[in-house]
């Protein structure tokens, strides 16, 4: 297991105005707003490339993504994902050129109201012939670049520092605690059981 050499981008913002105007009077240029995610649309991916940031598709999702934990491993306990998340709010010459389209364009303000988000996802999952079950998952996001890099730290240390193989028989020895609990409450009993703080991701994006 090991952690790559990526990390998140301290700027929050993306501030250079784009050069091809026309997606700007597109009143369809946010649709499927993500106002609680990093799913990027048409108008943010445009302003991603012109700000120099690569973007990524993961399932169906256009996102700002980093790869975050590797394991080269496939049998036992193994890694499902483990991401690094951005999404940027706007400054300067990139936020100006919003504002002044959005006068006749409202639906800019649902970017120009979003404030800059980062967060982190891994999931841990067990697979053998007899049982298939999530040993381990974490999504925090956070809108202080401060906050998420000390968050990142700390599960990166928790997760290099337990072997996943063993925690994953003690947890299956326990199973009837959790087995059959929802996707949340399975994941909060988890947490509770290793003694990390809850959970905190869906926060929705736009200032007051």
């Amino acid at each position: 297991m090991n952690i790559e050499n990526t990390t998140f981008n301290p700027n929050p913002y993306w501030n250079i105005k784009l050069e091809n105007v026309d997606i700007l009077n597109d009143t369809h240029c946010t649709n499927l707003f993500d106002q609680n995610g990093y799913h990027l649309t048409t108008i943010e991916q445009q302003y991603a490339d012109i700000n120099g940031y690569p973007k990524n598709v993961r399932r169906h999702e256009t996102v700002i993504r980093q790869p975050w934990i590797v394991w080269d491993k496939f049998d036992g306990a193994h890694i499902n994902h483990s991401d690094l998340f951005e999404r940027k709010a706007y400054n300067d010459s990139a936020l100006e050129q919003l504002t002044q389209y959005a006068s006749s364009n409202p639906m800019l303000y649902k970017i120009i109201k979003m404030k800059p988000k980062w967060g982190i996802d891994i999931s841990i999952d067990y697979v053998s012939k007899n049982s298939v079950f999530e040993v381990f998952h974490y999504e925090w996001d956070s809108f202080d670049h401060e906050l998420i890099h000390e968050k990142k730290l700390e599960i990166e240390n928790f997760v290099i520092n337990n072997d996943w193989d063993d925690v994953a028989k003690r947890l299956w020895q326990l199973k009837d605690d959790w087995f059959y609990l929802d996707f949340f409450e399975q994941t909060a009993w988890r947490t509770n059981y290793f003694g990390l703080s809850p959970e905190k991701f869906k926060n929705v994006i736009w200032n007051d």
